[in-house]
Formats: C-alpha cells, sequence, structure tokens
C-alpha cells in the first residue's frame, strides 16, 4: 500500500533530513556562494528563453547546442523560472524528493513478493542508491522524476488503466527522449490501449501542447532543429552534441562500451590534457562497429524475448521481474549512459531485495544476496579511488547484468504452486 511519510517512523524521517541536506547542497551555494552550477543555471536559461520568446536552439549549423532536451522540456521551466532562480532550484528539489518517495513507494509495492516489508527492507534500496540520488540533487538531472513517472505508469497499467498509462510513458519520453524504447515492450505484450495512448499524447506533447505557447510553425521548426541536432547527429567524432563525453569513460552504455572496445577510441577524451588512452581489443572502422552494436541489441532483445513467460502465464512475481529486466535494459540502451542514469536500477534492486528476504526458497534467497553483493561491488569501482578504465570497460554495466542474470533466474525458476503470489494473475 502506498502511503504518506509518517514523523512517527523514524527512517521516514531520516528521509526527509536527507532531502533538507541535499536541498541545502543546491540552495546553499545560490545563497551564500558564487551561484549553484552543473545544470541549474541552463534550466533557469531555457525557461527564461521561453518566457521572453528567444531560441531554445542555435540558428546556425555549425553551432553548437546549449539546451538538448526537446522544447517541451524548456516550456515545464518556463513558470517556474519567472520567479527567479530561488524558486526554480527549490522547485526542482521538492519535485526530485517527492520522486524519490514514490519511486521506493511504487517499486516496494510492486515486487510483486505479496508481503509488506518491514521499515529496513523498506528503506534499503533507497539506501543503496543514495549515491545516485544525490546527483540527481547536485546536478539537477530528471532520471529520478522520470522513473517515478514510469513506474507511476506501470502502477497504471497493472491495475487495467491502459490510456493513463500510456499518457505516463509520454510524458516521461516528451521530457528526456530514451524511456521511449519502453514502446517495443508494449507491443509486444500486445498492451494495446497504453502503446496507443503513448504514441498519440507524444504528438499532442511534441506538437500541440507547445504551440500556443510558441506557434505552431515555430515549434515544428525547433523541434525538428533539435531532431537533426540530437537524434540525427552521430559520427565516429561522436554523437549528440557532446562528442567528446560520448565516447569517453563517463558513458557506460552499449554504444559507448562496444565502439570502445572494438575500435581505437580515446577514453580520456573528455580532457585534452591527459594523454589519450585506448582500451580495444579489435581495429575496426566506425561502420562495423556499429553493425556489431546493432547485433548485440538483437541478442539481448532475442534473449529476453526468449525468458519472459507466455501472457497466460504471467504472475505478479514474473511481472515484477520482467519489468525490473526492461529498466535494466533500457538504461543500457540509452546512447547516454553516465552515472547517474543507473538510478533506474532501483525498482530491479528493490525486487531482488525482496526475494532476498521473503522468498520461501533458501536458494532463491542466497541467489538473491549474490548478486545484489556482487553488483554493489562492480558499481563501487566507480569510486574516485579506481582506475578510470573501469568505467570505460563497463563496470555499470557488468553490475546491471548481474542484476538482470537474478532476475532471470527467478522468471525461470518460480516458486511452487501452492505459493498462492506464484499464480496471481495482474490486472493487464
Amino acid at each position: 500500500m502506498l502511503r504518506w511519510p509518517s514523523l512517527r517512523r523514524p527512517l521516514d524521517v531520516l528521509f526527509l533530513v536527507a532531502c533538507i541536506l541535499l536541498t541545502a547542497d543546491v540552495l546553499v551555494p545560490e545563497i551564500w556562494g558564487h551561484g549553484k552550477t552543473k545544470d541549474y543555471p541552463l534550466w533557469y536559461w531555457a525557461g527564461q528563453q521561453i518566457l521572453h520568446g528567444g531560441d531554445l536552439y542555435p540558428q546556425g549549423p555549425n553551432d553548437g547546442f546549449a539546451f538538448l532536451y526537446p522544447p517541451l522540456s524548456a516550456i515545464l521551466l518556463a513558470l517556474p523560472s519567472a520567479f527567479g532562480k530561488l524558486p526554480l532550484y527549490l522547485g526542482l528539489c521538492l519535485l526530485n524528493a517527492v520522486a524519490w518517495w514514490m519511486t521506493a513507494q511504487f517499486s516496494n509495492a510492486m515486487t510483486g513478493s505479496g508481503k509488506t516489508p518491514d521499515p529496513w527492507l523498506e528503506a534499503l534500496p533507497g539506501i543503496v542508491t543514495l549515491p545516485f540520488v544525490f546527483d540527481m540533487f547536485d546536478l539537477g538531472q530528471p532520471n529520478l522524476v522520470l522513473l517515478a513517472m514510469m513506474l507511476f505508469g506501470f502502477w497504471c497499467l497493472w491495475r487495467g488503466s491502459g490510456w493513463l498509462s500510456g499518457g505516463m510513458f509520454a510524458l516521461a519520453a516528451a521530457i528526456k527522449v530514451f524511456p521511449v524504447a519502453v514502446l517495443p515492450y508494449l507491443l509486444w505484450r500486445r498492451h494495446w490501449k497504453s502503446a496507443i495512448s503513448m504514441v498519440a499524447f507524444l504528438g499532442v506533447l511534441l506538437l500541440l501542447a507547445p504551440a500556443p505557447i510558441r506557434g505552431f510553425d515555430r515549434n515544428v521548426s525547433e523541434l525538428t532543429t533539435w531532431y537533426r541536432g540530437m537524434i540525427g547527429s552521430n559520427s565516429e567524432h561522436g554523437f549528440g552534441q557532446r562528442d567528446a563525453q560520448n565516447w569517453s569513460w563517463v558513458n557506460q552504455s552499449i554504444v559507448a562500451v562496444t565502439h570502445r572496445l572494438v575500435r581505437p577510441v580515446n577514453y580520456n577524451q573528455i580532457d585534452p590534457a591527459k594523454p589519450a588512452q585506448y582500451m580495444n581489443v579489435a581495429d575496426v572502422d566506425y561502420r562495423t562497429a556499429n553493425w556489431i552494436v546493432l547485433a548485440v541489441f538483437a541478442a539481448i532483445g532475442l534473449g529476453f524475448i526468449a525468458i519472459i513467460p507466455a501472457r497466460a502465464n504471467m504472475t505478479q512475481r514474473s511481472i515484477a521481474e520482467e519489468v525490473g529486466i526492461l529498466f535494466c535494459l533500457m538504461t543500457l540502451a540509452s546512447p547516454l549512459a553516465r552515472q547517474y542514469y543507473f538510478v533506474w536500477l532501483f525498482f530491479p534492486i528493490t525486487v531482488l531485495f525482496h526475494r532476498a528476504a521473503l522468498d520461501g526458497r533458501p536458494k532463491a534467497r542466497a541467489i538473491s544476496r549474490l548478486a545484489l553483493g556482487a553488483s554493489f561491488a562492480l558499481m563501487a569501482l566507480s569510486l574516485p579511488v579506481f582506475p578510470k578504465i573501469l568505467q570505460a570497460a563497463g563496470n555499470n554495466i557488468a553490475a546491471t547484468f548481474v542484476l538482470v542474470a537474478a532476475l532471470v533466474w527467478h522468471i525461470l525458476n518460480p516458486p511452487p504452486a501452492r505459493d498462492p503470489h506464484s499464480t496471481a494473475q495482474p490486472r493487464i
């Protein structure tokens, strides 16, 4: 059951204190320091551009993009930015705090374990993913908010509200594109209402909603410019306007890691002052590397299709594990997957914590605990004390695939039929 935070629960109080401290990390430099950096000034600039009718994207074909998101994102920033930087920054922090709480609530309610977790089990996923959550506040990135939207979308889908779920998926994709990867899953699982709703709402949010503010023709022009500069921009030198970042060690997507492994890509190029470093085990051209990436994606996609149960055999447990895998793969499938993107592992981690604590089978508990421990150890290799080549080689990808392997084991080895939650059907 979903609930509000309670001052009578010590761990809820700890959550509120953490939100206050994370908000202070944003507001204190702005009030008493030299101003908050990272993405916060960019969000203020984008909102001001909407308020004053300015351009969001460069007019010249060779000019770089400052704002990398679809026009709708800037429009959503316009109203709070009208009140100044502090109200905007505070509003974004409050939004992240609500998203953090709701992500934990939805995740614990959707594991299919059929049991109410004790307070520590409920809080553990939020504790172990705190470094990712810190990045959300510190950088001002929306990935945690997008995760809460996606979880709410699946919450609605499992309760028969296909149209509402599609609207939530569309809103997430209209803000930052990579959640659109849920659409093939909806089509494969024949969630027709949700898929149609998602496509329809995407059209409304991208084409029609900005029109009263920017004008229909101008919005179409801006959307086209954004698409060409972001989605349609890729070469052996880089993609999506951040060439040096996207091929360097900071990007742990399957696209970037595969290219670093099969062709000579300097994974230190984000810092020109550092010597060039390479980790490739092959030396193929850019086109061949892209074919290898497509082959990897095809293998992963076919493997996912092969292990998920038939629609008639889906249960509350299996669908939680299935969506946990989906979130892992959506994170890795994005062309850009920096450290903070892996906050999307919150849900699969929660599922495995429930299996580790509440599954009646000793072997299932042991496998879940082993996978969680191994994945956390691999994620820890991102700490500054370790060499950057470990991130260039994809330590977070490895951690994600460990979680996927454990979830696959649970799907292929469901509990015995006498367990009521092994046969309970979700409302889909």
